[in-house]
């Protein structure tokens, strides 16, 4: 008798959609789900990834919730301006961006940095959106930063997570 967890990708009998977050089915016997907006997405199971086969981005999990994994610097900064537009809406500040350090020499070019004639010394924090920019610990020390993109912390400090998907509620 066959094992039925061995006709299911590795994500299970279905998972939610990176996009819609609608629930999607598994295709057996295949490593795939199939959404009826999106299309159609392949797990990876030596990556532990999902990618979009049409548009070829792809999503890791952490605790449930997906996470696209960027390959050109204008979509973590697409996805940073949009989670604080929507923490600005929510009526929040944020006062820290903190970057997944794998992210670092995708974005170190597009980060502001203070002018000397502004009454900065150079050196300073590097600057996105004008919030000061940290970089993640190693993945090694909190593995979380493996999967997930970058924390805004707000007043008071409190650092919240934005999946990708979360933006376009």
């Amino acid at each position: 008798m066959v094992n039925p967890a061995l006709q299911y990708p590795i994500f299970g009998p279905e998972i939610k959609c990176p996009h819609c977050r609608q629930k999607i089915p598994a295709l057996t016997l295949t490593d795939t789900y199939l959404c009826q907006r999106h299309g159609a997405f392949e797990a990876n199971p030596d990556s532990k990834e999902l990618v979009h086969l049409q548009s070829g981005r792809h999503w890791r999990q952490w605790e449930g919730e997906w996470y696209r994994q960027h390959t050109h610097p204008d979509g973590i900064r697409f996805e940073i301006h949009e989670a604080l537009d929507r923490l600005y809406t929510q009526g929040y500040r944020a006062t820290r961006v903190i970057i997944a350090q794998r992210y670092q020499e995708l974005v170190k070019t597009y980060l502001e940095r203070s002018a000397p004639w502004r009454g900065h010394s150079e050196g300073t924090t590097p600057r996105l959106y004008g919030l000061p920019v940290e970089f993640s610990p190693s993945s090694d020390e909190d593995p979380c930063w493996n999967v997930i993109n970058f924390n805004l912390e707000k007043e008071p400090g409190v650092p919240v997570r934005y999946p990708y998907f979360r933006l376009f509620e």
